[in-house]
């Protein structure tokens, strides 16, 4: 084989090569976000405790599930609002997970708590909040199951603490905005999905269906409480934050937890 054909040869299992990754990529990119084992690589923040203080074992891993639970607190529920954060922020990126409700809702929870809870993004890192901080600056892809039979309650709703969105080409006036959905009763699995583009576009998905759009998520609004001013820097556009699970009074199964990163 002479020169000519040796670089040739060389050239094209490179491009070979080359190609096979970005394929790789492109079909695969899906990460686990949870191992099936151990809460490893999540942070906990619980309203009324210091981040890090999984109190009374409220978020768990059984069954490859994270699971959401109060039966280790004692009296009633006191507000005590909870998240899991992925301790790696995301910008751009699509997110996939199936989720269930089960049991009942802990006495004292309020009660638009009952079969509630959703996921949060571009949040506030943990360690930035304050203990008496109730909810992360951040915004909510809203899970919500039905409760009396015939009446709508739609998923994959917008909530925003802290926090505004634009829809239909203005900011959305209302602190949660409502999905087109179908409404899901009992302890069923439903797959939710979000792809977030940054600070533009956002697509909340469920079963497959696209329930809702919108776009520039910013810092803004109310209903968050006892946060550092430094945090909350009103109009700031939201490029990129944590992901965090949600913990509000009602106990809920999470699997299949995973992400794409689409950030080149």
């Amino acid at each position: 084989m002479n020169r000519i054909k040796i670089v040739l040869f060389i050239s094209s299992i490179a491009l070979m090569a080359c190609n096979s990754t970005k394929t790789t990529v492109t079909e695969a990119g899906w990460e686990d976000m949870f191992n099936g084992k151990n809460l490893d690589g999540w942070t906990t923040k619980i309203h009324h405790y210091e981040t890090g203080d999984n109190f009374g074992d409220t978020f768990r891993a059984e069954d490859g599930m994270i699971q959401v639970r109060y039966d280790q607190y004692e009296g009633d529920f006191n507000d005590r609002f909870g998240h899991l954060y992925f301790d790696k922020p995301y910008s751009s990126f699509h997110l996939s997970m199936e989720y269930r409700f089960v049991g009942d809702l802990h006495p004292g929870a309020p009660v638009f708590t009952e079969m509630n809870s959703g996921v949060m993004y571009h949040s506030q890192d943990p360690r930035t909040m304050l203990k008496e901080q109730n909810w992360p600056i951040s915004v909510e892809m809203q899970f919500l199951g039905g409760i009396n039979e015939g009446e709508a309650r739609p998923t994959g709703n917008m909530c925003s603490p802290g926090t505004e969105i634009e829809y239909e080409g203005k900011i959305y006036p209302s602190h949660c905005l409502r999905s087109s959905s179908k409404t899901y009763y009992g302890d069923q699995w439903v797959k939710a999905e979000l792809i977030v583009r940054g600070d533009s576009l956002v697509t909340q998905i469920i079963n497959g269906e696209v329930v809702l759009e919108y776009t520039k998520p910013q810092i803004g609004g109310g209903t968050v409480v006892g946060y550092d001013p430094k945090v909350k820097q009103d109009g700031k556009l939201l490029k990129e934050g944590m992901i965090a699970l949600q913990s509000e009074g009602q106990p809920i199964d999470f699997r299949n937890v995973k992400i794409k990163n689409l950030k080149p």
